[in-house]
């Protein structure tokens, strides 16, 4: 018990590590292309940030622990949203731009009913589902990739004291990527295999541990990155990162693992699927009042998924 409760620490601290370089190396690359800060976000940043969840559940359904896999991306989104957003505008106040508000926003909020209705309907996700939602991520992606050439024409980042920012070079970028995805898959592996261990000594569905321990563990990265940038002013990073992690997760991650073989899901419930849908709803709502987040929403966010994360435990 012991020995698998430490090896889960250090998976962690390895999938940390490993997304932190990772993003690094995608971020600098990104930036030599001369994309806006919400597009770095949406894409880049979210994909390098969400890698820790995708190897996690990508391990779990190879192990037939589907409703771990599904639990983790839950749990993850809920804690995107409610926490990560919620603690960066406690921090600071957040604009919320046009183009979350009437499209990204919106898009996430579709790809999770979708998967509510496919994981639903028969309580299992077919491979025929999974492919579709891996084309809508692919159909985002375009979007996204339309959105960035659009703005290539944007600055260099600056400084405070209105000085371009150094950028690293191509090989560096390149080898950050390499290192970072390495710790990942290493880290995922490890942290899979202990968390199952443990949660199935202790009597513990998989799914719980999914939507908690998993999720708060894989989400990380995003935590640091969203806090930090909101420290530094960079709101549309910091925003544009919880909202594509959520988009990836669900459209690329289930997806992926959906088309890898049909995921059983049994051990969801309606508390769950409800958090899905009324985090990604109540963010919409908050934004809509006064196109930010202020300090009281941001409380109030994360309140709510201290009220969820109570109701788990006590499940």
């Amino acid at each position: 018990m012991i020995l698998e409760i430490v090896l889960i620490v250090v998976s962690i601290a390895v999938v940390l590590w490993g997304a932190d370089r990772f993003t690094d190396g995608a971020s600098g690359l990104a930036r030599r292309l001369k994309v806006s800060e919400l597009v770095i976000g949406l894409t880049v940043v979210a994909l390098g940030t969400s890698l820790p969840e995708f190897m996690v559940s990508f391990m779990s359904v190879l192990r037939g622990s589907s409703d771990m896999s599904v639990g983790n991306i839950i749990g993850s989104n809920v804690f995107n949203i409610l926490v990560i957003l919620g603690v960066s505008a406690i921090m600071r106040s957040m604009p919320v731009e046009k183009t979350l508000l009437r499209r990204d926003l919106p898009i996430c909020l579709a790809f999770s009913v979708l998967l509510v209705t496919f994981a639903v309907t028969g309580d299992v996700i077919a491979r025929w589902e999974g492919l579709l939602l891996v084309c809508c991520f692919c159909g985002y992606m375009y979007l996204a990739y339309r959105i960035a050439m659009q703005d290539r024409k944007a600055p260099l980042p600056t400084s405070p004291k209105g000085e371009e920012k150094v950028e690293a070079s191509l090989w560096r970028c390149l080898l950050l990527i390499l290192v970072g995805m390495a710790a990942l898959v290493v880290g995922g592996k490890v942290l899979v295999d202990n968390a199952a261990a443990v949660a199935r000594e202790w009597g513990i569905s998989e799914s719980v541990i999914g939507m908690t321990i998993l999720a708060g563990g894989t989400s990380l990265p995003e935590l640091a990155t969203s806090v930090v940038a909101a420290r530094k002013g960079s709101l549309g990073l910091a925003f544009g990162n919880v909202v594509g992690s959520n988009i990836f997760n669900i459209a690329f991650v289930v997806g992926t693992c959906g088309c890898i073989m049909p995921m059983p899901v049994t051990e969801i419930t309606l508390i769950d699927w409800v958090a899905l849908i009324g985090s990604c709803i109540l963010l919409w709502l908050t934004a809509l009042t006064s196109r930010k987040l202020s300090k009281g929403e941001g409380i109030l966010l994360v309140c709510c998924y201290l009220s969820y994360l109570s109701l788990l435990l006590a499940r």
